[in-house]
């Protein structure tokens, strides 16, 4: 059923926790807040930052962009490797390109580090496809990343049937439902409690090994 499988990159490949968190921490701090409990910071994990500066510390847009500009000071030379792999997904990664799926990279993260951390960990040739957002802001929400990676595979409308998006948060649910893409939902990421069911997604997922089942039988 599932021949294309769009997979989110933080939360469902990667635990981003620790680079995430403290470069947030570090732009809050050159903002003039300290923060220092970690663990406030996760809901940054996931959706695009603009939007988290916005929503969790009221930052104005002007404020949201510098904020993600201090962000990316520190992740770009620290924060993009304090990541790692989630438990089974070299595994799972393998087995469906045994069982010839195309597997591609569908994240809001910067497309240039998106390919740092794949690359980093040795998985990026995997991957069919590799598509991220954008530095200038052009492309930063979950849609417009599936939008472009739509365009960047040119595949027939029948084709499009048989896509699968895979991601741990509701903006993956919903900016893949854009394109009438189901999505199945991972638990072991960053979503609230309940956040996935909510956003529609197809079934949720508790282990790599459940994703691949639910891939390979076709959506059971």
């Amino acid at each position: 059923m599932y021949q294309y499988i769009f997979f989110d990159l933080d939360g469902t490949l990667t635990d981003p926790r620790e680079g995430i968190t403290k470069s947030v921490q570090y732009a809050l701090k050159c903002m003039g807040i300290e923060e220092q409990d970690l663990t406030k910071l996760e809901p940054f994990i996931g959706p695009p930052l603009l939007e988290s500066f916005a929503e969790y510390y009221g930052f104005t847009v002007e404020q949201a962009r510098q904020g993600v500009d201090y962000y990316r000071e520190y992740f770009s030379e620290k924060g993009v490797f304090q990541n790692q792999l989630l438990e089974g997904v070299p595994k799972l990664l393998i087995s469906l390109k045994t069982n010839g799926k195309v597997i591609c990279v569908a994240s809001s993260k910067p497309e240039v580090f998106v390919r740092m951390i794949l690359e980093h960990f040795q998985v990026d040739s995997c991957f069919d496809y590799i598509c991220g957002g954008s530095m200038d802001e052009s492309r930063i929400s979950k849609e417009d990343v599936i939008e472009e990676l739509l365009h960047r595979m040119e595949l027939p409308e029948e084709e499009r049937k048989k896509i699968l998006m895979v991601g741990d948060r509701r903006h993956d649910v919903e900016g893949a439902a854009k394109f009438g893409i189901p999505c199945l939902g991972l638990s072991m990421g960053f979503a609230a409690e309940g956040e996935l069911e909510k956003a529609g997604a197809v079934a949720v997922a508790d282990s790599m090994e459940e994703v691949e089942n639910y891939i390979l039988g076709g959506g059971k």
